[in-house]
């Protein structure tokens, strides 16, 4: 299953906004339903938050 980009974005700037867990954004992500695993949300923070600083 594919992503989309906006879904990405949304979950990184969450997570470097506000203190939020990977899980609190997996469950937050759910309950728009949007099924995603709270190592996906880390794996995209990694690799974005350095680019968008």
């Amino acid at each position: 299953m594919i992503i989309p980009v906006n879904v990405i974005l949304v979950c990184v700037r969450w997570h470097a906004a506000y203190p939020l867990s990977y899980r609190d954004l997996q469950e937050m992500m759910m309950a728009h339903g949007v099924c995603i695993d709270h190592s996906s949300i880390n794996r995209w923070t990694v690799r974005s938050l350095p680019l968008l600083e």
